[in-house]
This record gives C-alpha cells, sequence and structure tokens, in this order.
C-alpha cells in the first residue's frame, strides 16, 4: 500500500497563534502532564479504558505508526486543570514532539472524562502536515458524530475506535475530507408515502413465500422461512461494515519514540 503524506508548509498565523498559546500557559504556571516514560501511544491518565482495550489501541496505533510514520496519541485526563481543552491538546502536542520533525504529521485525541460537577470534554489536535487532509470541520464532525454519541453511552472505547478509523483512513488518503463530510451526511428518512407500498410489497411477498415453502417442504426437506432468510441477510450486512469497527486491527512491534512534531492549532472539539 502506499501511502501518500506530503508535509505542508507551515502557516505564519499558526506559528503566532502556538507562541502566544505558550507564553499564556507560561505566565499561567500551568503545565501539561510531562512525556510518559516509557513513551506511549495511549495514556489513559483517567483510567476510561480496561487493559485490554488499552492494549489493542495501543497495538493498533504503534502499527500505524510504524508503517506511515504518522503518530495518533489518545490521552484520558480527569481534569484540565482550568485550562482550555483545545490549549491542553496543542500544548502536550507541542511538549511530548507528536509526529515527526519534518512531517509534523502527529495528531492528539484528548478526552477529558465527565464528572458530576463538570461536562465531559474531548478535542482533536492535528499536526501541521495534516491540517490540509484534515481540516478543522472534519474534526468537528468526527467529534461530533463519530465520539460523543458512543461517550453519551459510556462507551469511551467505541468512540475512540470510531474516531481512529475515521483519522488513519483520512490521513492514508482512502477517501478525502470532502467524501468523509459527503458519507457522514445525516441520512434522510423516505416519506411515508414511499415506506407504505414497500411494507405492504414485503409482507405480501413473505406470506407467497412461507406459502410455497410449506408445499415444497416434502421434496426439499425443512428450508429457512423467508422472515429467518430476511433476518440472516440483514444480520450479514450489518457486520460487514455498519458498526465502523470493520477496519480496526491490532497490530504488534513496539512504539520508537515521538519524532519532535508541531502542532498550529488546528483540530476542533465538543463536550458531553
Amino acid at each position: 500500500m502506499k501511502y501518500l503524506l506530503e508535509p505542508i508548509r507551515k502557516p505564519t498565523r499558526n506559528l503566532a497563534l502556538v507562541a502566544g498559546l505558550l507564553c499564556t500557559l507560561s505566565s499561567w504556571g500551568i503545565q501539561v502532564p510531562d512525556r510518559p516514560r516509557p513513551e506511549r501511544l495511549v495514556n489513559d491518565m483517567a483510567q476510561m479504558l480496561s487493559p485490554d482495550e488499552t492494549r489493542a489501541l495501543e497495538q493498533n496505533l504503534v502499527e500505524f505508526s510504524r508503517s506511515t510514520s504518522t503518530q495518533i496519541v489518545v490521552v484520558t485526563v480527569p481534569t484540565l486543570e482550568g485550562m482550555d481543552k483545545a490549549m491542553f491538546a496543542t500544548e502536550l502536542g507541542h511538549k511530548w514532539g507528536v509526529g515527526q520533525k519534518d512531517k509534523d504529521n502527529g495528531i492528539v485525541i484528548l478526552v477529558k472524562e465527565k464528572s458530576a460537577s463538570e461536562r465531559g470534554e474531548v478535542f482533536i489536535a492535528v499536526g501541521y502536515g495534516l491540517e490540509g487532509v484534515i481540516p478543522d470541520a472534519i474534526s468537528k464532525r468526527i467529534v461530533d458524530q463519530e465520539m460523543i454519541p458512543h461517550f453519551k453511552q459510556n462507551d469511551y472505547f467505541g468512540g475512540i475506535v470510531k474516531a481512529v478509523n475515521t483519522l488513519e483512513q483520512l490521513s492514508l488518503g482512502e477517501f478525502s475530507a470532502q467524501e468523509y463530510q459527503e458519507r457522514s451526511q445525516p441520512k434522510k428518512t423516505p416519506p411515508a408515502g414511499i415506506l407504505v407500498p414497500i411494507l405492504l410489497f414485503i409482507v405480501l411477498f413473505g406470506n407467497i413465500f412461507s406459502r410455497a415453502n410449506r408445499v415444497r417442504r416434502n421434496s426439499l426437506g425443512r428450508g429457512l422461512s423467508f422472515w429467518v432468510l430476511l433476518s440472516l441477510l440483514s444480520s450479514g450486512s450489518r457486520g460487514s461494515g455498519g458498526s465502523g469497527f470493520g477496519n480496526f486491527s491490532s497490530g504488534g512491534g513496539s512504539f520508537g519514540g515521538f519524532g519532535g512534531g508541531g502542532f498550529g492549532g488546528g483540530g476542533a472539539g465538543g463536550s458531553w
């Protein structure tokens, strides 16, 4: 498989923004967590994932990093210490050096757990080199449509996996930002006037099929009814890709460490 990632020129406005953020953080005396030792791509500081979930995510992201040089880091925290989530994720990406120095191809997925007094927060920070293939509007759509619906059900692993799958495919060019936006549009429900004839046809066809099946039972043996067959076909189609987990698989190997990538404030977030 070819990986067609190309470094993108760093916008000067983003350099100024990051410099301002760093100065502000320094003046406030607020620090994001230090780089982990040993370095890891999944850092579940809020203990929102099970050990098996953490291990599966780590293996997948390590393999992706080894194959493409793009580094996606997942960080969960119990608190943002009063910081804005965008500032926290951007500073963390800079401080840890997520991504390669010559490509700035790092991504930070930051999740702050929900508590009795605070809302849950999530932010996807995108390195300079990936801002062209993962623009802010797409990061926002991933947060709103892939992550938060799962988080509202306390399915943190499911939401993170959906985001990782999408970010990996976007960074590889398997589909463009425009294609993702089109395919992730909410599906429109057909008018009731169209649904009624379709349902009537299904019921009528089901009855005919069932009668024919009973007639042939003596010669063909016991067969599947129309509704059982329909159920099997439906479950098969769901298993082939409806959940969004089909592309997620764990790899192997160990993480070689962060490469010194930079961030310019790109990305988007949300809360629940």
